[in-house]
């Protein structure tokens, strides 16, 4: 089929909406291979649009420090994208997304305070590696502070700097001869200053005049907090159906569709309403990482009972591995509650329970360490000796989480309706 553009498949969701048939895209944050395999082999299956949403610290220029995931830059990750499409036959549509690129939105970028030009030209050499590897949807996100976590930045600052930036990708897209990308600008965070309808709708408004004054392009998306938010490995915000069908209705008027990010961990009920209030695209990443963890996990159980059987003769030790490569990593401070992200590894460690939360949360950052990827080798061979396929149980595991979304938000044959309203219109 010929791809359509996200513009356009965003733009066809919100009409079918209008018809009587919503649907909920899906952004899906790339945290390993395997969730690369068991997207696109569920996508297949079920047939709906995929879109992989990839954070500057997963996935960026090796000169600027390269990725978590699979040491991955752009090139790498949209090649590996195409490879396992091809490896399992997925012939359906599938778009490469910037998540949160801009200014200070590296780990170290933030934590070394760097001044606003040299924030905003790292940003920028991200962006044009997107450009070039042939990223669809840029989120142009300059809404971090370089030294307040969670402070709100002015929106006078976050509008000049989100039309620098996309003035910038325009004009080295066009001077390259590439297609059209979409763009997507706010943010997640309940303290980001879009959170009311009516300040959501004038930064749109706002935005969209300036764009246009420039003869730049509008957003397809427009970021709004519906009220969830992620800690640990729960969802301990509170979904406001309503607010979400204010910004949902604000954001059509104006020929945009609303972004949820943080939408890990929902309950059914919830992700059904999604469907009712007419959130056009939701963001779900650590979910799935977590859920690979977990599945690790329990080979190892079985992995054990195959030694106490004699079928193997010594076993991994990829659980405690997994946890001693996860705390010191401490990418899990972000998610933590009651300012446990400031303890030590040492005081982390001689708290079990705590030790298995880290884990739980943060085990899917260090799945390229040297020293887990040496554990989950031995853990497969150990599992073939018992004919197990364990690769296997760790792709279905995570294609049973991918699963709630997709039955969530009435995605399971929507790549057809997308293509019968396109081409209905042409």
């Amino acid at each position: 089929m010929t791809k359509p553009s996200i513009n356009q498949v965003v733009t066809t969701v919100l009409n079918l909406r209008e018809k009587g048939e919503p649907i909920t895209l899906l952004g899906i944050g790339p945290m390993s291979y395997n969730l690369i395999k068991a997207s696109l082999e569920l996508g297949k299956e079920k047939s709906f649009p995929l879109m992989f949403i990839a954070s500057r610290n997963q996935v960026d220029a090796r000169e600027l420090g390269g990725g978590y995931v699979c040491n991955w830059d752009q090139k790498s990750f949209v090649a590996a994208i195409s490879e396992v499409a091809e490896e399992v036959g997925f012939d359906g549509l599938y778009y490469i997304c910037r998540d949160h690129g801009g200014p200070w939105q590296r780990d170290n970028e933030r934590n070394e305070h760097l001044e606003v030009d040299e924030a905003m030209k790292f940003g920028k050499q991200s962006y044009l590696e997107d450009i070039v590897s042939g990223f669809d949807l840029l989120h142009i996100d300059p809404t971090k502070d370089p030294y307040v976590m969670g402070k709100v930045v002015p929106m006078d600052f976050v509008l000049t700097r989100t039309v620098e930036l996309i003035a910038y990708c325009e004009e080295e897209r066009l001077k390259r001869g590439l297609p059209e990308i979409g763009y997507e600008v706010g943010t997640e965070e309940t303290n980001g200053g879009l959170t009311s309808t009516d300040s959501y709708t004038a930064f749109i408004k706002q935005l969209n005049q300036i764009l246009k004054e420039k003869g730049l392009p509008k957003p397809i998306f427009i970021v709004g907090q519906t009220g969830t938010l992620v800690k640990k490995t729960e969802n301990v915000g509170t979904f406001n159906s309503s607010i979400a069908l204010k910004l949902a209705d604000a954001a059509k008027e104006l020929g945009v569709g609303l972004k949820e990010h943080n939408g890990d961990y929902i309950a059914d009920d919830i992700l059904l309403l999604h469907q009712a209030t007419g959130i056009t695209a939701t963001n779900v990443a650590p979910q799935f990482g977590t859920e690979e963890t977990r599945a690790y996990l329990e080979l190892a159980k079985v992995e054990e009972q195959l030694l106490s059987d004699g079928v193997i003769s010594a076993k991994s030790n990829i659980g405690q591995v997994l946890a001693q490569e996860a705390i010191q990593c401490r990418r899990w401070q972000k998610w933590m509650t009651n300012n446990e992200g400031d303890l030590s590894n040492e005081e982390i460690i001689s708290n079990e329970q705590l030790t298995r939360q880290i884990l739980d949360i943060a085990g899917h950052y260090t799945f390229n360490n040297e020293s887990v990827k040496q554990e989950i080798g031995l853990l497969i061979d150990n599992l073939k000796k018992g004919h197990i396929d364990g690769e296997r149980f760790v792709i279905n595991r995570i294609k049973r989480s991918l699963n709630v979304y997709v039955e969530g938000f009435n995605l399971e044959e929507s790549t057809a309706k997308i293509m019968n309203e396109l081409s209905a219109f042409a």
